[in-house]
């Protein structure tokens, strides 16, 4: 069984400012060409549809929730809890193709252990179960593969939030 822990640690203070990136691949660090941090602002709209239906629109897809008793889509906390194993299972895929290591019944299963007093998670495991034909030389590297997941990080390194009201043009 393989457990993600979430650390926390203070947040790095970024600003926007001209910065020099690089990116690690073939084993070596490439420079990446200058950047603003705004050049990479993710920016989503939220709109309400009817009932309790609320939808997120990003990229040219539509991310629905729902609530019950109608219950037409996940909730959303339950599509964040998705995100984690699916963010993980891509690392994993990732890990597997680039060694030609074949994919076919490895799968990941998910447990969320919540705080009964807050509903917040305590731990959440991610169980990477392969099948007896999966060379065990690359159990261990399956593991960092998957703790290498972007929402597990951000988690590790929360973001801070700046929640306000704006008053909207009319089209």
């Amino acid at each position: 069984m393989v457990h993600l822990r979430t650390v926390n640690r203070a947040a790095m203070n970024v600003t926007p400012q001209i910065r020099q990136s690089f990116a690690t691949f073939d084993g070596a660090s490439h420079p990446i060409n200058d950047y603003k941090l705004e050049d990479f602002l993710m920016e989503m709209t939220i709109d309400f549809p009817g009932g309790l239906k609320v939808d997120a629109h990003f990229r040219g897809h539509t991310f629905k929730t729902d609530q019950p008793p109608a219950d037409t889509a996940p909730m959303p906390f339950e599509l964040f809890l998705a995100s984690i194993g699916t963010c993980a299972g891509i690392y994993v895929l990732g890990f597997c193709r680039q060694r030609n290591l074949p994919t076919e019944g490895i799968r990941i299963v998910q447990r969320n252990h919540p705080d009964p007093a807050t509903g917040l998670m305590d731990l959440i495991e991610l169980e990477i179960q392969v099948p007896p034909t999966f060379p065990e030389q690359y159990h261990a590297a399956l593991v960092r593969s998957a703790e290498l997941c972007k929402v597990k990080k951000t988690l590790e390194n929360p973001p801070a939030f700046d929640v306000k009201t704006k008053v909207a043009e009319t089209a």
